[in-house]
């Protein structure tokens, strides 16, 4: 019997919710993949992360059926010129929001399988630092023209 204790506490603080995990305080708005076009081999997924909970939170990995690789990247200013390079983590304070959005924090989807089309929806899975996982469904959607006129 005593053998069996731990894990009837666990149990028990996990029906009670203690060991659910930061998935449970997250919220994700806007998910999107960016139609990339038919030879294109990777393309980037956007949205809104939002932190409901007490304690900061790190979204450190994301996966997803639709590419082979799956990577967390950003975009950084190296000598003047914009670059993607891969981060370890995605931080959301608490209370607070990460958005990622073109040109910022993004989902990488590296080496498609197929090619997607415009309303496929892409089912991704984030992972967070604590091992919980929070699954959204990301519709693929054209992006919107780039108005150059402004620059």
């Amino acid at each position: 019997m005593m053998n069996k204790l731990p894990l009837l506490v666990a149990g028990l603080l996990l029906s009670a919710g203690v060991l659910a995990g930061s998935a449970d305080q997250i919220s994700v708005q806007d998910p999107y993949v960016r139609l990339a076009p038919p030879s294109a081999p990777a393309t980037g997924a956007f949205m809104v992360i939002r932190n409901g909970g007490s304690a900061d939170v790190k979204v450190v990995k994301a996966d997803n059926p639709a590419s082979r690789v799956t990577e967390l990247h950003n975009h950084i200013n190296e000598g003047g010129v914009m670059k993607m390079r891969p981060v370890p983590d995605i931080a959301i304070k608490a209370g607070g929001e990460a958005v990622l959005k073109p040109g910022s924090l993004h989902i990488m989807m590296i080496d498609l399988k197929e090619a997607m089309k415009e309303g496929d929806v892409v089912p991704i899975t984030l992972t967070f630092d604590d091992g919980s996982t929070k699954q959204v469904d990301a519709k693929v959607v054209r992006p919107a023209p780039v108005d150059h006129s402004k620059h």
